[in-house]
């Protein structure tokens, strides 16, 4: 009987497919697999023996008669063919067929779209929201109008089923009293979703702070890709430029090849240089004797690409700090952001600096004295010495060594000779060998009597200030002096025409006879401006070179200025800088400063200042605000730094030299 029921129960038929049917639902968890499988009723009986074994070999002493019975029934039990068909059956069916047996595919799809992978619930941020899901889909409703007035007419339906057990109590409430409830309910709702508001200002907030700091991290990411894409960008014109050297270095070789080639004898060009040659020379070793050129890395005239890395650095982030010399700087300036630069310092040198890779790449020597002013244009630089000589040099022409060993390398036998050694070589600035700007001079233009403390060239004019109380114009093509102006011969004539008696002007106070006679000037065509030491600021035209207007207001020393079309702004030692109406000759604007000021430059968006501290003045004039930028921008307390001198600025790339010979390079 137990057979033909195994057979009938839980034995498929033959040849069709042997995967288990759905199981029934079951009450039972436990036995709910293995009651629906095949023939339960044998499975049973063989757990029964199972159990009396164990209990036979656990609680009686004939454990081997017990043992031998048990493993005789059931090796018998796993002979029939119906149980191990179910079995065999069992063991290949997969969970998955198992689950979908149990679960309908309905509840398998809701299952599948609901499902959360662990790195998001890990992911998942705590808030500490104390309002709900609908009561912030509620705030961000708009508000009817009048609601707190009629809110039992034009309320949502919702709030009346809520208030539907309190209508009754209140049934026999007078409607005045009703009217006050119904009002203070509105109020209380109103103050509810205002306060869930709250909450959501309050975290789009965060998300937006949180965006930024993001944006931050990724900006500055990027200005670090920026800055070795430029890097690079230098790299790759330096190996241009040597490329370009031996192109011509080649074509140079190939010329002389050309030139020295064996030519016939009976050309008429040999014929009439031999009638004229001396004979001491003979012929062939003539013709083998190379032209004697010196082959040299010259430096780019300008750069093909231009750096823009410091227009997206934070205004006052500092770019780099030169040891440039070890005395004060008493001039400088540089052609273009990340270009070069010249400086000069009471040491009695001038040091031409690449800006790009931050170091010293020559010196301009020739001057017997210390540099007062100077100016770079494009590769032309122009120096005013207190020897009263003026030269220019071509930087183009100058030779450039690519590595840094070359450049801060110190002769020590040129040391030893001047005398001039440091005992503490790490204080000396790096001393470039004097072969590399030996080329560099142009020429020199010597005709005032007195040092030069100003100059500006613009074109093929340049005109110049001087202590001997003229200002004299020089013509760069040809290299001499074409015009002479004596300032104090056109201060007594505008002191005559306004009944002075041809006296110098007196200022509030005594002149300053330790500043500069001429301490600034800027030229553009024909139109000059010129400071002087009494605080007037003068405008002439060099074409009659008579003074067209006098500008009064400074009450010291003028020290710096420049103009563009409309505004001509000027810093003095009476510690203000002021900007004038060109068109009117009047006042637009002032600014007052604890200090002197002994240096001044503005670009299209700013006006920078040296007033005598550890920082450069600022003033921005896109939004009218001051702010300071240097070594002593970011510190409470003063920590030593030297005080600032000379400013320039260029396109928001700002330069300072100091007292104590170190130039500054900042993003402005």
């Amino acid at each position: 009987m137990a057979p033909s029921t195994a057979r009938r129960n839980g034995s498929p038929t033959r040849g069709r497919s042997t995967s288990p049917r759905p199981f029934p639902d079951s009450d039972d968890e436990e036995g709910g697999i293995m009651d629906s499988l095949p023939d339960t009723r044998q499975l049973q009986a063989f757990g029964r023996k199972v159990t009396a074994t164990a209990g036979s070999l656990i609680g009686t002493e004939g454990v081997t008669q017990h043992y031998q019975n048990a493993l005789g029934e059931l090796s018998r039990e796993l002979r029939r063919p119906g149980l191990q068909r179910s079995v065999f059956s069992f063991a290949q069916t997969t969970p998955r067929e198992i689950v979908r047996s149990r679960i309908s595919i309905p509840e398998i799809q809701q299952r599948a779209l609901s499902f959360i992978p662990d790195e998001l619930l890990h992911n998942i941020p705590e808030e500490k929201n104390s309002f709900s899901l609908f009561q912030g889909f509620q705030a961000s409703l708009p508000e009817e109008p009048s609601t707190h007035k009629k809110h039992g007419k034009h309320n949502s339906r919702g709030q009346k089923l809520i208030g539907k057990g309190d209508e009754e109590d209140d049934s026999n409430m007078p409607p005045s009293m009703k009217k006050l409830k119904t009002q203070k309910h509105s109020m209380d709702h109103r103050l509810e979703m205002m306060g869930v508001r709250k909450h959501m200002c309050v975290a789009e907030i965060h998300e937006i702070d949180n965006k930024i700091a993001n944006l931050n991290t990724l900006r500055k990411m990027v200005l670090d890709r920026l800055a070795g894409l430029e890097i690079e960008e230098a790299e790759l014109e330096q190996d241009l430029l040597e490329v370009d050297n031996k192109i011509e270095d080649l074509q140079e070789e190939l010329e002389d090849e050309a030139a020295l080639a064996p030519k016939s004898v009976d050309s008429p060009t040999d014929a009439e240089r031999e009638e004229g040659r001396d004979d001491f020379m003979s012929e062939s070793i003539y013709q083998k004797l190379p032209s004697p050129k010196t082959k040299k890395n010259k430096r780019p005239s300008r750069r093909i690409s231009m750096p823009i890395l410091h227009e997206h650095l934070e205004s006052g982030s500092k770019i780099r700090e030169l040891p440039a010399h070890n005395d004060a700087i008493t001039a400088l300036d540089f052609d273009a952001p990340w270009g070069t630069l010249v400086t000069a310092a009471l040491d009695d040198t001038v040091r031409v600096w690449d800006l790009n890779a931050g170091r010293c790449i020559g010196m301009l020597e020739g001057h017997l004295s210390s540099v007062r002013c100077l100016q770079v244009e494009d590769n032309i630089v122009a120096t005013g010495s207190v020897d009263a000589s003026i030269r220019l040099w071509d930087l183009s022409k100058a030779e450039y060594a690519p590595t840094d060993n070359r450049i801060n390398k110190i002769d020590e036998e040129d040391e030893d000779d001047d005398g001039l050694a440091f005992e503490n070589s790490a204080d000396a600035p790096p001393a470039p060998p004097p072969t590399i700007m030996q080329d560099c001079p142009m020429f020199s233009l010597e005709s005032h009597v007195d040092e030069v403390t100003a100059l500006h060239f613009r074109g093929d004019t340049l005109v110049s200030g001087s202590a001997d109380k003229t200002l004299r114009q020089w013509d760069l093509v040809k290299g001499r002096c074409v015009q002479t102006l004596d300032v104090m011969w056109a201060a007594a004539q505008a002191s005559a025409t306004t009944s002075n008696s041809g006296q110098w002007r007196q200022t509030g106070r005594a002149m300053d006879v330790s500043a500069d006679f001429v301490g600034a000037i800027q030229v553009f065509d024909a139109a000059l401006a010129c400071g002087t030491a009494d605080g007037m600021v003068r405008l002439w035209d060099l074409r009659s070179g008579q003074v067209h207007r006098s500008l009064v207001g400074h009450t010291g020393p003028v020290t710096a200025l420049q103009f563009d079309d409309v505004h001509l702004v000027t810093g003095s030692a009476d510690r203000s800088i002021r900007i004038w109406d060109l068109r009117t000759g009047s006042i637009h604007d002032a600014y007052a400063y604890d200090h002197p000021i002994t240096s001044m430059m503005f670009d299209a968006r700013r006006i920078v200042s040296a007033a005598g501290e550890d920082v450069v003045k600022v003033y921005d004039k896109t939004d009218s605000r001051h702010w300071s930028c240097g070594p002593g921008a970011d510190e409470e307390a003063s920590s030593g730094h030297s005080i600032i001198e000379h400013v320039r600025i260029k396109d928001g790339y700002l330069v300072e030299g100091r007292r104590d010979g170190t130039v500054g390079v900042w993003s402005c």
